[in-house]
């Protein structure tokens, strides 16, 4: 059972994670790899907008995919884009990163042995990844200009779709920790983080949404 304040602090936890960016032309988009098949849901919708015209699906498995997605998270995406009308040779795939920074290294390293020019890139994640992802993006890949994208559904309706509200909580409980913990290591840009979600952060890893945090970290 998720008590009214562990809610209320994920909805905070949410709303910050969320760049407001609106979605434009951009020379690629990289659909990054998880549990979730509407990030390739969403990467298939703005190709067949016109706004980008190529994508990259970038991931291997983790412990959370293994089972469902037993061929690795960027072939599935590629299969699910397959299905929803983008042609073949549309899509690039990078079976091999196992975290967001591998995804845009290796993505990287995918375009650029393709000899694909890459001025900006919409970056499509899990809704509650987004600037967690943008973040990583700017510091490991900074001339290329970022444009966050995902799903656009309320916190509510995501954890209705995924029909796990603890997994979706203990995800936002990790990705916020990450984004406090990762500038200093150099994974990521630093981003002023407002006092009310670094409360809501605390409350919730007290309340024990921790199988998402880093082990040995006391942030």
């Amino acid at each position: 059972m998720i008590s009214t304040q562990a809610w209320a602090d994920a909805q905070e936890l949410w709303d910050f994670q969320q760049m407001g960016h609106e979605a434009r032309p951009c020379s690629v988009a990289i659909g990054l790899g998880s549990h979730d098949l509407g990030v390739a849901d969403v990467t298939a919708d703005l190709y067949h907008r016109g706004l980008t015209p190529l994508i990259v699906f970038t991931g291997a498995t983790s412990r959370t995919t293994r089972d469902v997605m037993p061929r690795g998270e960027a072939e599935h995406y590629r299969e699910r884009a397959l299905d929803l009308g983008v042609p073949a040779e549309a899509i690039l795939v990078e079976p091999r990163a196992r975290n967001t920074g591998e995804n845009i290294t290796l993505s990287r390293a995918l375009l650029e042995g393709h000899g694909v020019p890459v001025v900006s890139a919409l970056l499509v994640s899990k809704p509650y990844e987004e600037r967690r992802s943008y973040a990583t993006a700017c510091k490991i890949w900074p001339d290329v200009t970022w444009v966050s994208a995902s799903a656009h559904m309320t916190y509510v309706e995501y954890v209705d779709s995924i029909q796990d509200a603890r997994l979706v909580i203990d995800m936002l409980v990790g990705a916020q920790q990450r984004l406090m913990v990762y500038p200093d290591q150099g994974f990521m840009i630093r981003q002023e983080i407002p006092h009310p979600v670094i409360e809501a952060f605390e409350r919730l890893r007290a309340a024990g949404f921790t199988s998402r945090l880093i082990p040995g970290r006391i942030t």
